[in-house]
């Protein structure tokens, strides 16, 4: 059966994509990875993989997000059409500055 979605990008996420091709191995086989599931499921009906659809984000903006292990991928669905907005790598650090906060609380409440 052929694939039932599109699956395009933005100017922005393969300015992305080529940054992350000459920085890491691995990406490149991620990426085919989300591109197949994209093709087929971006809907997550199947509920088998990690697609959530955020809230208050409006369209155009990467109204949903798949993770594949470390690895995000932003995108939006026009009618048959998947456009991928972002790509990147989850780091250990990505929230540093919201536990620098609660640390700051802590600390001002001893």
């Amino acid at each position: 059966m052929p694939p039932r979605f599109a699956v395009h990008s933005t100017s922005h996420y393969q300015r992305l994509s080529t940054k992350l091709l000459r920085v890491h191995r691995g990406f490149e086989a991620t990426e085919r990875s989300a591109v197949a599931i994209l093709s087929a499921d971006p809907h997550n009906q199947s509920r088998t993989h990690h697609i959530k659809k955020l809230e208050g984000v409006p369209s155009g903006e990467g109204q949903y997000r798949l993770a594949l292990g470390r690895w995000r991928f932003r995108y939006d669905i026009l009618g048959q059409v998947v456009l991928l907005s972002y790509c990147g790598l989850r780091r250990e650090d990505t929230y540093w500055h919201q536990r620098q906060r609660s640390a700051r609380a802590e600390l001002a409440q001893t």
